[in-house]
């Protein structure tokens, strides 16, 4: 017979009707937990904007409502990628407020809900440490949930377990991403959104029961590649 070892248990999932966020609250589900999900999209469940604070209050009121308590908290919903050349104040703000804000206050609002061995996990990016041109808002945001998560995981210590994630580049289309993109990667292949997803579950569970406060990169070891103009077949190019 197989263990679910997430019986009985609440988790929270913003952003949770694609991608990453979906993977997350499919594996879940599979383990045994009550998912509550909130998600622009319309759909079986909470459909709402999290840069909006009374949205966050009403969502975390009804989750409250129907489950008592929460376990597990994935701050998972993404920012805007907005460039310096077009992203003007408002963008940007908008973009802080769904990617730092957001997280920020939906833990504020379950914290005297968390149960005993909670866990919050925050999924950032490996853009909080590594860039392209024109993707300050979504890398602003992303470096924020990173710094939040360490600043959360002191605050909540005895309370809740804080940790965050950084994906790299992960294929959330179900397409076969064969060739150079693939090889590039020194794993061999682009990332699934069911390998954060396996990581998510894992730092939820009593086997990270003491990791607080990390953020785990999980890029194929992309960030650790050294890439230098002529070796190894990497050809630099300049930028139109």
């Amino acid at each position: 017979m197989q263990i679910r070892r997430f019986e009985g248990k609440v988790a929270v999932i913003t952003g949770g009707a694609h991608g990453i966020g979906k993977a997350i609250a499919g594996a879940f589900e599979a383990e045994g937990a009550m998912v509550h999900i909130i998600d622009t999209t319309p759909g079986d469940w909470f459909v709402g904007d999290i840069s909006d604070p009374k949205v966050l209050e009403r969502f975390s009121e009804s989750v409250i409502e129907a489950s008592g308590h929460v376990d597990y908290l994935v701050n998972n919903a993404p920012p805007p990628m907005v460039g310096i050349d077009d992203c003007d104040w408002d963008a940007f703000q908008r973009a802080l407020a769904i990617g730092v804000t957001a997280p920020f206050y939906l833990t504020k609002l379950f914290m005297p809900h968390f149960a005993p061995g909670a866990s919050v996990i925050n999924l950032s990016s490996s853009r909080d440490r590594m860039s392209q041109p024109r993707t300050e808002s979504y890398t602003a945001a992303k470096g924020g949930i990173a710094a939040l998560t360490h600043a959360l995981a002191v605050s909540l210590a005895g309370r809740a377990r804080v940790n965050s994630i950084s994906p790299g580049w992960i294929d959330t289309t179900d397409a076969h991403i064969a060739g150079a993109d693939a090889r590039q990667q020194p794993v061999g292949r682009v990332g699934k959104p069911e390998d954060i997803a396996a990581l998510a579950l894992f730092l939820c569970s009593d086997a990270a029961g003491f990791i607080t406060g990390e953020n785990i990169c999980v890029d194929g070891g992309m960030t650790k590649l050294m890439i230098y103009h002529g070796e190894y077949g990497w050809q630099y190019g300049d930028a139109d």
